[in-house]
């Protein structure tokens, strides 16, 4: 993952009638959202808001409601256009596009789930799978023939001439989900698309999205609200507050070493077990043979990508300290337990 799909820069969001003197005043004089508010009578949707995201990332945006994060996400694909700064999608300057190459590009390039799935209620589930690709043209044996596919990959084989009305709200999502893939787009934007469901139901659909992400490698923003959902499934999380994005980094970096306080609560109940890794809290092997004297050739070994989950099951076979190894198979730290019990306090010793 290192090519660069998407790419924000300095983008800002002001809505009201006098945006662009808002924007003004806060580029000359520094003005907060609530001076903007007061002053201007606009409210500052996003605020300086900068980001990448690589092909084939799972990248989630989350935030209390009200953060921007929704906002944030239909920048990418011009349903809203921003007040200031740059947005580049594919390569292309999504702000530069003609009206008939930005159709296009949503058509053909960008996919998007929305929480509430708007099918056609006079559709079947095919035809509303497909209709995208009527949207474009495709005659009727593709669009059944692409929504066939996509109703396989979403386990709905079986309820291709039933309604809307007919499905569950899971099955609903997937319909939506399956819709949004009929296009074959390489970047998914999801907007809070399981927030609705039973927690079992949106388990069930966050693991059918990461497999299916994975086989079609898809470059996907995922907007949630849930810390747990971001942490699940993302490979790198930005947390909003008030607009701003105030940090961007892995599940085990946030919750291992939040910004500050806004971030530190959300992470404060987050189970570290699955998220923090052996290479964040061993101790340096130089150092550790530095100041000790123990013959570390009978101690148990594991990767440095070893979660501490797995850490405490090998902790709990020996009175030895665990040796971690580089993918080299070459020894370069050591986690002694109490080095481990600390990990497991703070996500890092």
């Amino acid at each position: 993952m290192s090519e660069d799909v998407i790419t924000l820069k300095n983008v800002w969001k002001i809505f009201g009638d006098r945006a662009k003197e808002a924007m003004s005043a806060i580029e000359e004089r520094g003005l907060s959202k609530p001076e903007v508010l007061e002053e201007f009578a606009c409210v500052v949707g996003i605020a300086d808001c900068s980001f990448e995201v690589k092909r084939g990332e799972i990248f989630c945006v989350m935030g209390l409601s009200g953060s921007g994060k929704s906002t944030m996400v239909r920048h990418l694909n011009r349903l809203i256009e921003p007040t200031a700064g740059s947005i580049s999608v594919l390569g292309k300057d999504i702000l530069s596009l003609s009206g008939d190459a930005l159709r296009e590009m949503r058509a053909k390039h960008i996919g998007m789930v929305f929480q509430h799935m708007a099918l056609l209620p006079h559709r079947t589930v095919r035809d509303n799978v497909g209709f995208p690709l009527q949207v474009r043209g495709e005659p009727k044996s593709r669009r059944w023939e692409v929504s066939q596919h996509c109703l396989n990959m979403v386990n709905l084989d079986g309820y291709e001439d039933r309604f809307p009305r007919e499905l569950s709200g899971g099955m609903q999502q997937r319909v939506g989900l399956a819709r949004a893939l009929a296009s074959d787009p390489e970047v998914l934007l999801m907007d809070e698309p399981f927030s609705a469901l039973d927690p079992l139901i949106r388990r069930q659909l966050q693991d059918q999205f990461m497999a299916l992400s994975a086989e079609l490698n898809k470059t996907t923003v995922f907007i949630t609200h849930d810390l747990d959902e971001a942490i699940r499934i993302g490979n790198r999380i930005a947390i909003m507050k008030d607009g701003r994005i105030v940090q961007i980094g892995t599940p085990e970096q946030i919750v291992t070493d939040p910004a500050d306080d806004y971030v530190r609560d959300f992470v404060e109940g987050i189970s570290k077990l699955k998220l923090v890794f052996a290479h964040s809290i061993m101790e340096p092997i130089d150092a550790f043979k530095a100041s000790n004297s123990d013959d570390l050739n009978s101690c148990p070994r594991a990767h440095h990508g070893t979660d501490l989950d797995q850490l405490i099951d090998i902790a709990t076979t020996t009175e030895h300290p665990i040796v971690i190894q580089d993918d080299d198979n070459s020894d370069v730290g050591v986690i002694t337990k109490s080095r481990l019990l600390k990990g497991i306090q703070g996500g890092k010793a």
